[in-house]
């Protein structure tokens, strides 16, 4: 998870989301995560579509493929994975869902959330945001790398991906203050090359 890209239709500015997510898989993302939210997001038929679509792209290029959220499409799609938030039910619970074998990512903002998502059983945790971030409506206030740090301090020694704001300029501060991997949306996404953005990333990483 060292170049984690998340995506879904509404983030891709008018490009194909197939052919972005292509670019930016031989660019170095080393996993996905379909995210489709906001206005004008897909529902529905046309949601799993694009699913199963933008999957087959990953499995052409053998990376993993997490759904945001919505247990039934990753149950509907095969997912490699599922990714949750605080709000949502437990890694545990979740794995119950979808399988053992599945990956389950959880969204931690403090040491005790990522205590107990590590005890239910979440492979690895997002931590963010780690700087400010317009792509996401309801983000919680930037806390920098301070999390990523009291953390590893913490001896907390599950995988984590940080989020939030990250760009090549700033990607290697945040795998120095712990993180395993950087997570992305918008500088991949709106980036004029997702490759070369891409590339960026996995060289400052």
């Amino acid at each position: 998870m060292q170049v984690y890209l998340i995506m879904g239709s509404v983030n891709c500015a008018g490009k194909d989301p197939a052919a972005l997510l292509r670019d930016a898989i031989e660019g170095g993302v080393t996993c996905f995560q379909f995210r489709e939210k906001g206005a004008g997001a897909l529902t529905g038929g046309a949601k799993l579509a694009l699913a199963k679509t933008l999957q087959a792209v990953c499995q052409e290029h053998a990376i993993p493929f997490i759904v945001n959220d919505d247990v039934d499409l990753a149950i509907a799609a095969r997912a490699d994975g599922i990714h949750v938030g605080q709000d949502d039910e437990s890694a545990a619970a979740i794995r119950a869902l979808i399988g053992p074998s599945a990956i389950v990512g959880v969204s931690a903002h403090t040491v005790e959330e990522a205590r107990q998502a590590i005890a239910d059983g979440a492979d690895y945790l997002g931590i963010g945001p780690i700087y400010p971030t317009g792509s996401k409506d309801d983000a919680k206030a930037p806390q920098d790398t301070r999390l990523l740090l009291e953390l590893r301090a913490a001896g907390i020694t599950a995988p984590l991906v940080g989020i939030g704001g990250i760009t090549p300029d700033n990607a290697a501060a945040v795998i120095a203050a712990g993180a395993d991997g950087v997570s992305v949306i918008s500088a991949i996404t709106h980036a004029p090359s997702a490759r070369e953005a891409a590339q960026r990333l996995r060289v400052n990483r």
